[in-house]
């Protein structure tokens, strides 16, 4: 079985801890979109790791891990990543493979981001500003510089000229500190050195891997509602985050993806500009945001909070073929007097049945809510479905219900352990969790 592990809503669902914690099922993890803006989340035995572009497998030794060419890969990150969790004991040595196709982020990027971001004014986007969009630009724009290039020979010409070219257009787009092509070509070559152990055909490796029966998790970065062509654009992300983001951003068949689960939390957030229909503005939010730590791992901003948004969740389940969710965060829901759940938008006092495809009417939009009982037993580090408190085991089934797709695992904190597999869902099929 190879199976997908993606966002359902906005990005920051918690897949980092839930990747982490399958992994021992599979041989391969596999990052197929995204960029350092990505920060996946996990703990192990109390320990913090922030993981960008470094599948979030990276910390079991005996699974490789494959960074794709739907990739923008800043080298300097991936480097410093790298080190991090080098000196945190864990090697990477022969296990990390990270595709020749995949584009570079390189120091214009960067700065062109900055730029973009700061020209839209009130219209900005909330971007992370690490270069990704841009890079992103370059690879649509046929003048993107891929990790392959690097390699010299027949191909260095080229690789000359390209950064030549998009070195001269950053100056011209910023005239007061120019940048000297030549200088960046220099750090290419040096970036080659210690690039160069990791690099291989990726659609190779994994065809040869599969075949041979091993099993691949696909891991998703941001979520659904960020996808550019499915989220909520332009409020978006620069790559495919849905499953089919997955065959071209890995060089992969869609009949090797056997099974998909989505990753959503028990409430909503979003971070960045953009509608949010059931955000929440007043102390019930904070509470939310205070109770899930809800900052940015890579930015620290504050997220926003809301409350669990159905819709949007019912949209990520029919553009992805979710066969099961994964709901993260319960604990955060504990000792809540009462809950709600987004059920339905109205918008111009019309009822909407499907989550809308054009960002003004979702500006518009107001939220439906049901409105359930909550629980003031505890749920946290609770491992077993039938110890939850009948209420949370409700909330549950509730989810199920106006999602239309069954809830197999189920977080109820940070660490592997605390986590609950349901024995009837299609995941037991999948694999099992560590004890």
């Amino acid at each position: 079985m190879n199976i997908a592990v993606l966002g359902a809503q906005w990005g920051d669902e918690g897949k980092g801890k839930i990747v982490d914690l399958l992994t021992p099922n599979f041989s391969f993890v596999t990052r197929y979109q995204g960029g350092h803006n990505a920060g996946h989340t996990v703990y192990v035995n109390g320990r913090k790791f922030i993981l960008r572009l470094l599948p979030s497998g990276i910390l079991h030794s005996t699974v490789s891990c494959v960074i794709g060419n739907g990739l923008v890969v800043d080298p300097v990150a991936l480097f410093s990543e790298i080190d991090e969790i080098t000196a945190a004991g864990i090697d990477v040595t022969g296990r990390l493979f990270v595709s020749s196709k995949a584009h570079l982020i390189l120091p214009y990027h960067k700065e062109l981001d900055v730029l973009s971001e700061a020209k839209r004014g009130e219209r900005k986007i909330g971007t992370t500003s690490r270069g990704i969009g841009p890079a992103y630009e370059d690879k649509i724009g046929r003048r993107g510089i891929r990790v392959g290039d690097l390699s010299g020979g027949a191909s260095r010409q080229m690789l000359e000229d390209a950064v030549r070219h998009n070195v001269e257009a950053r100056n011209n787009l910023i005239p007061d500190a120019r940048m000297d092509w030549r200088e960046v070509l220099a750090g290419l070559d040096t970036i080659w050195i210690r690039l160069a152990p990791f690099v291989t055909d990726v659609s190779v490796l994994l065809d040869e891997a599969i075949r041979a029966g091993k099993r691949v998790m696909f891991e998703g970065a941001q979520g659904t509602l960020l996808d550019i062509d499915h989220g909520t654009y332009p409020y978006v992300t620069s790559s495919n985050a849905t499953t089919g983001g997955i065959c071209t951003g890995l060089g992969i068949g869609p009949k090797h993806i056997t099974g998909v689960m989505g990753v959503a939390k028990a409430y909503t957030t979003r971070v960045g500009e953009g509608p949010f229909p059931s955000e929440l503005l007043d102390d019930m939010g904070q509470k939310l945001r205070d109770g899930g730590s809800e900052y940015g791992s890579v930015t620290g901003r504050p997220r926003r909070c809301g409350w669990f948004d159905a819709v949007a969740v019912r949209y990520a389940v029919r553009v992805n073929g979710l066969d099961a969710l994964a709901i993260t965060k319960m604990d955060v829901l504990d000792g809540f007097p009462t809950l709600k759940i987004c059920t339905g938008y109205t918008v111009d006092g019309e009822t909407l049945e499907h989550f809308p495809s054009e960002i003004g009417q979702l500006a518009r939009c107001e939220p439906v809510y049901r409105e359930v009982p909550g629980w003031t037993a505890p749920t946290a580090g609770v491992r077993r479905f039938e110890d939850l408190p009948a209420e949370a085991r409700a909330y549950i089934a509730t989810l199920e219900d106006v999602c239309g797709v069954p809830v197999a695992l189920i977080s109820t904190g940070s660490d592997r352990h605390e986590t609950i597999l349901r024995g009837d869902s299609i995941a037991a099929r999948w694999f099992t969790l560590p004890d």
